[in-house]
């Protein structure tokens, strides 16, 4: 099996699991999915997160350039259950900003640990995201086509990040990626103090 096909079979599977109240809103279908669709782009700190996984795992290069950007939503569904469920996690909004500012830091330094502690690194910040994105799921709406729209927009992102990363092949892409990793570390610090403060 192919590893997007198994990433949207578990991200289904997951999605299935949820309760009918929160899966079937009357009328909320279509906008559900597009509220889901719209929520990864909504905000500066998801993006450049997601973008980032995307990027890490092309300077990984194989197979950590399909592991990171398909561990990522498999997990993230998971969070967002746990979001559309009432679930508390505390320092949510900390996490998603330590996700940029980490993430950022591994693409500037171009760090290179085992596959499974990245696997493990992007997994645990894929929970805050999600479940930040499940916890504001609007009211009436689907939750199932609202998750849907959320997971299939991470991976819009992350395959961005891997178009982005595979620029590291050529002799300029190198040290644009390692600016680009720095500035999204910066923004990474911004974001968390900003929730740590606020």
């Amino acid at each position: 099996m192919r590893p997007a096909a198994a990433v949207g079979l578990l991200a289904a599977l997951l999605l299935a699991a949820l309760p009918a109240s929160l899966a079937a809103h009357e009328g909320g279908s279509v906008a559900g999915l597009l509220s889901g669709l719209y929520h990864p782009i909504s905000g500066l700190d998801h993006v450049l997160a997601m973008v980032a996984v995307g990027i890490w795992g092309a300077q990984l290069g194989p197979p950590a350039i399909w592991v990171l950007p398909v561990t990522f939503p498999m997990v993230m569904a998971f969070g967002g259950m746990l979001g559309l469920l009432g679930v508390q996690i505390p320092g949510v909004e900390v996490g998603i900003g330590l996700s940029a500012l980490l993430l950022g830091l591994m693409i500037a330094l171009e760090r290179r640990p085992d596959l499974q502690l990245a696997a493990v690194l992007v997994g645990f910040f894929a929970i805050f995201h999600g479940f930040a994105h499940g916890a504001e799921l609007p009211e009436g709406q689907s939750g199932l086509l609202y998750s849907i729209g959320f997971v299939a927009s991470t991976g819009t992102l992350h395959a961005t990040g891997i178009g982005l990363g595979l620029t590291h092949r050529w002799k300029w892409g190198r040290p644009a990626l390692r600016f680009a990793g720095a500035a999204i570390a910066l923004a990474g610090a911004w974001f968390t103090w900003g929730a740590l403060s606020g």
